[in-house]
């Protein structure tokens, strides 16, 4: 009975030895196989951001990070403590870590500290044998060699947030850490990322990576090629010296922008890898605001640079021509009514026609040409060169300003429009906002007569493993509807008058221009000046005092750049705007080889 017992359980073992070998041996070693190897996601390389001569805007450094296994550690708290001792942990950082840890599975590497120093990789070295599931891994990270240059046209790439990943395709960024907060990094996400990669790693009992089995390599992001021109940046930066402001320039030929500036400003490579409260705070606080965008996002009344098209408005409406003239007293009034509106010349400008009225930026003239006009006439011409719209430049935040309307105001106030309302909104004050880039847009309307290209950042991209970049064509934007070419050519010849002629606004920065410059004067009043009260400026508080401003473009016979400055209570735009604007033409026009004549890098 025993020998028939032994036999049994033989042949039993037989069967299971052959099912374990023969009949399944593929799926029990798929199973083994997996028990010792493991999928690790590659990041691919985010692509490059260049100026249009190649100089790196936003590139990639290699840096190590350390990460940690949570399946692999038995006491989170007790390992950090430990390492504490020899590297350097932020509570900011361990703060990131928690959250992180929290929504990943534990078997995936989670960094613990970004930017590990030669010293702090060399300590944990030695250590290392004493951390199971701690790892130092090599990364690149972004970095931005201009730092505050290019802060508000770039913006930043930070660490993935809980938001942000609920939104990201979960494949496509496997390993990755950083995404586009920002600018240009975040309106070009996609292009730049690129695609992921797998390496196929053993491990041994410990977790511990012992071979690449095998490697799909990760694709890098595109590079970007912008319109940017750095040194012109520069020189657009310092011409604002010590003053808070902004400058757009644009090529009114195809829309490329050729300085973004918005001043001051911070530095990007701050926001990389999380920044602490206490340097957040400092910029969040400072007065001067260095984290707000004015070039996109700040909105001033644009003052006398809109006088120019609210006169072309009064030439296609029939209700002026240029030589038509006017005695242009101290003040206007409304038919029957007190107020009087005062010019911003004591004494009033004399006998004047549209020509002169524009050089020497008299208010009488347009308040009586915005009366006549009306309110929603003048919203409906003005609105073509795109006050009160986004310009859709190839970014993110942009704020669309203010072209008010009747309609506007019953909508938005619950109110009717007053007639004085009209009156101060043809010189650009009252509920009229424009961004610095819009009106770098309306300049370069009046440039090209009419036309206009969409403005942009971007003008070419590369694809990983080329060395070409593939330009983009320009995009049209609406023309503005003029009956007669003559009526552009008025208005040009009055805005060359305004820095040419003798009386014109801006004519210290035109005694000496080797090129013909076309151009508007505009001073902004910040607030309201009571009928029987005078504007002082030595007795006003300077975040009280007027905005300057400048719009300008040159040469005039073949333009090439158009610009708008801001100069956030500068005083006069023919004292401050004005010069800074001629400085940026000169550098643009005059010094072209200093400017032009890098290589585009590669890859």
């Amino acid at each position: 009975m025993s020998a028939i017992l032994v036999a049994g359980t033989f042949i039993l073992l037989l069967v299971r030895l052959y099912d374990l070998q023969i009949t399944n041996y593929s799926h029990y070693q798929t199973l083994s196989e997996d028990n010792r190897v493991r999928v690790l996601p590659v990041a691919p390389t985010r692509g490059l951001i260049v100026d249009r001569n190649g100089e790196i805007l936003a590139d990639n450094t290699p840096n190590y990070q350390l990460v940690v296994t949570p399946s692999q550690v038995k006491d989170m708290s007790a390992l950090i403590e430990s390492l504490s001792v020899f590297i350097d942990i932020k509570e900011h950082e361990l703060e990131r870590f928690k959250k992180t840890v929290k929504r990943q599975q534990s078997f995936q590497q989670t960094p613990l500290k970004f930017n590990l120093s030669d010293e702090e990789v060399a300590k944990f070295a030695v250590n290392q044998h004493r951390y199971g599931g701690v790892e130092i891994a090599a990364h690149s990270t972004r970095y931005y060699p201009q730092k505050n240059s290019f802060a508000h046209a770039l913006g930043y790439v930070g660490r993935i947030n809980e938001k942000e990943l609920s939104r990201l395709d979960k494949q496509k960024y496997q390993g990755t850490s950083h995404v586009g907060k920002l600018g240009i990094e975040k309106r070009y996400e996609k292009d730049l990322h690129g695609e992921v990669g797998f390496q196929h790693v053993e491990i041994n009992a410990q977790g511990r990576s012992l071979r690449v089995l095998k490697t799909q390599p990760s694709t890098p992001g595109m590079d970007i090629q912008l319109s940017l021109i750095a040194p012109l940046q520069e020189v657009a930066q310092d011409a604002l010296g010590e003053e808070n402001g902004a400058i757009v320039a644009i090529d009114p030929n195809n829309g490329d922008v050729l300085a973004f500036v918005s001043k001051p400003n911070y530095d990007p490579n701050l926001f990389v890898n999380g920044i602490g409260q206490i340097a957040y705070s400092a910029l969040r606080d400072d007065k001067h605001r260095p984290l707000f965008n004015r070039a996109l996002v700040g909105q001033y009344p644009p003052g006398s640079t809109v006088k120019p098209i609210v006169a072309l408005a009064g030439l296609q409406y029939g209700l002026t021509w240029p030589e038509k003239t006017m005695y242009a007293g101290p003040f206007f009034q409304l038919p029957g009514k007190a107020r009087k509106y005062r010019d911003w010349k004591k004494g009033g400008h004399g006998l004047v026609n549209m020509n002169s009225a524009i050089a020497q930026s008299c208010d009488v003239y347009f308040y009586e040409l915005g009366d006549q006009l009306g309110i929603d006439r003048m919203h409906e011409f003005l609105t073509q060169f795109n006050l009160g719209s986004v310009t859709n430049l190839d970014t993110v935040g942009e704020v669309k300003g203010l072209m008010p309307s009747s309609s506007w105001k019953r909508s938005a106030r619950g109110q009717p429009w007053y007639p004085g309302e009209t009156v101060i909104t043809s010189i650009g004050q009252g509920y009229m906002l424009t961004t610095p880039l819009q009106l770098a847009v309306m300049t370069a309307y009046i440039a090209n007569h009419g036309s206009m290209y969409q403005p942009r950042f971007v003008r070419a991209t590369r694809a990983a493993g080329t060395f070409k970049f593939d330009q983009r064509q320009p995009v049209p934007m609406s023309n503005v509807k003029v009956d007669n070419e003559s009526y552009w050519q008025a208005i040009e010849k009055a805005m060359i008058s305004v820095v040419h002629a003798p009386n014109g606004t801006a004519r210290r920065i035109g005694l000496d221009a080797p090129y013909k410059i076309a151009g508007k004067t505009g001073t902004a009043q910040v607030f309201s000046i009571a009928q029987d009260e005078e504007y002082d400026v030595d007795t006003t508080p300077k975040h009280l005092q007027d905005h300057a401003l400048f719009v300008a473009y040159a040469p005039v016979d073949n333009p090439i750049i158009a610009l708008a400055v801001v100069v956030e209570n500068g005083g006069s735009g023919s004292g401050t705007a004005a010069p800074v604007a001629r400085k940026i033409l000169d550098a643009y026009l005059l010094d072209g080889e200093k400017l032009e004549g890098k290589q585009i890098v590669s890859r």
